[in-house]
């Protein structure tokens, strides 16, 4: 039996965009932005956005495994970001802005990798995509966190 709640961790560059899609999808519960993939303890943005922590901007999803499956979770994470350009999203460029899925379980993996591979086939390309176990989550400031409903 699946548990309720579950968590899921994506890097797929400016964290506020990603926060600003997940956050409006039925079955989400929060979302926080942040960092993680890297190597210092409790970055900052600065830290962070001058690519020595090597962490990514990630987004924190918690969400109710009743109402959206992780599955569709990775199909809208596919979806609202370009998965073949390496550090790089848009005019937002370094490792930072990597594309990379944090999963939380083995069955996580399993559904990411399946996914990535799905992907792959239909667009004819390689996915830059890293499928890594999830490490600590350090939240961003709080200026970043709901930023576009601040603005």
């Amino acid at each position: 039996m699946k548990k309720e709640n579950e968590i899921a961790i994506f890097a797929a560059g400016c964290f506020w965009h990603i926060e600003e899609v997940f956050s409006k999808i039925h079955g989400v519960i929060k979302t926080r932005v942040g960092y993680t993939g890297g190597k210092t303890i409790n970055p900052t943005y600065d830290q962070v956005s001058g690519g020595q922590t090597g962490h990514a901007e990630a987004i924190e999803i918690t969400f109710d495994a009743k109402k959206i499956s992780y599955k569709k979770i990775l199909k809208i994470f596919w979806k609202i970001h370009n998965p073949t350009t390496m550090n790089r999203q848009g005019a937002d460029i370094g490792t930072n802005y990597r594309s990379d899925i944090f999963y939380t379980s083995d069955s996580q993996k399993k559904e990411a990798e399946k996914s990535k591979e799905e992907l792959e086939k239909i667009l004819k390309k390689t996915i830059v995509t890293e499928i890594k176990p999830a490490t600590k989550f350090c939240p961003a400031e709080e200026y970043h966190q709901k930023y576009f409903c601040k603005k």
